[in-house]
């Protein structure tokens, strides 16, 4: 790509995107986007782990009912496919209040200074 396709509206050279990747809003977006997604994802795969080790090793605790022919394993694997839609709406609503406006902000600066 050359720079006049740069100012036809393609993207910067490739120069340009580790200026970007180095600048002070892009290692902030990063690092808030780690804030959310490691405890994110640990205390998911805890939850994870303790509904598997709980289902190998507990299995009388597993087989209470809770109702009828519902016990506590089954709401444990039913609350896994919950927890997952609780922490999707809990990114999307991170995402959209403290991500979304710093990755606008560079995607502005991108395309008003060409990088």
């Amino acid at each position: 790509m050359t720079d006049s396709d740069h100012a036809t509206g393609g993207p910067p050279p490739d120069h340009d995107w580790e200026r970007v990747q180095a600048s002070p809003e892009f290692v902030e977006l990063r690092r808030r986007l780690r804030v959310f997604v490691f405890p994110m994802t640990a205390f998911f795969l805890a939850w994870y782990l303790l509904y598997v080790i709980l289902a190998d090793y507990a299995h009388d605790f597993m087989a209470i009912p809770v109702a009828g022919n519902i016990n506590i394993g089954l709401v444990f694997g039913l609350l896994q496919f919950v927890s997952t839609f609780v922490i999707t709406g809990l990114y999307v609503r991170y995402a959209n209040r403290r991500l979304d406006p710093v990755a606008d902000k560079i995607r502005t600066d991108i395309e008003k200074t060409g990088a």
